[in-house]
């Protein structure tokens, strides 16, 4: 029995660095295990880590800034012109005596008129017409135009004239033709009235040649 003692005491030495051994190769293992957990965790913070901007948007000084303001509606009328032409007034309204109430009325405004006479046919709408060859008679026409109001159109000078024989005053360079819209209303209520022309005018159906212009 005594002699059998000292061989499991060998046994048991002999098996201790096999242990040992065993316990190196696994904290081993555990530190490259370890290593490489913490490489991945710092690989993944490094790519999901947001640069924060630093840039600022520049200062600009106000005093270098200009504003453009919008383009301002012009309400300037043109400026009246009285000479460097002739007009005539064309009673074309069909209300009798029309165009001689109004060629002393635009007399008194400066302008010169020639003998009022009639128009060709009836119209429902003042018209102001200009000879081209005298320069001076659409800045006649056109101050004309606007003293009648807005609605009173200036147009070039049709050949033949509308008037009766179709021939005007030597000189007259500027034609009135007076429709029924203005045949009624004074020359300082022309610009403002608002009246339609079926309203201020009678119905006639023709001016005649022979009725007072």
């Amino acid at each position: 029995m005594s002699s059998e003692q000292p061989r499991r005491t060998r046994d048991n030495n002999a098996g201790s660095p096999m242990g040992s051994t065993a316990a190196i190769v696994i904290a081993i293992a555990a530190v490259v295990a370890g290593f490489l957990i913490l490489r991945e965790i710092r690989s993944d913070d490094a790519a999901t880590t947001t640069v924060p901007d630093t840039t600022t948007a520049p200062t600009i000084d106000p005093a270098l800034t200009t504003t453009t303001p919008p383009p301002e509606t012009s309400t300037t009328l043109p400026p009246i012109v009285t000479e460097g032409a002739t007009a005539i007034v064309a009673n074309a309204s069909g209300v009798d005596g029309a165009a001689g109430v109004l060629t002393p009325a635009l007399s008194g405004k400066n302008y010169t008129l020639a003998k009022a006479t009639n128009g060709s046919e009836r119209r429902d709408v003042t018209t102001v017409y200009y000879d081209e060859s005298n320069p001076s008679a659409l800045p006649v026409a056109t101050s004309i135009a606007q003293l009648m109001g807005p609605t009173v159109t200036v147009q070039v000078m049709p050949t033949p004239p509308p008037v009766k024989d179709g021939v005007l005053p030597e000189g007259v360079t500027v034609l009135v033709m007076l429709g029924a819209d203005k045949a009624t209303q004074k020359l300082d209520e022309m610009a403002t009235a608002t009246t339609a022309a079926s309203a201020t005018a009678p119905a006639i159906a023709t001016t005649s040649t022979t009725a007072a212009p």
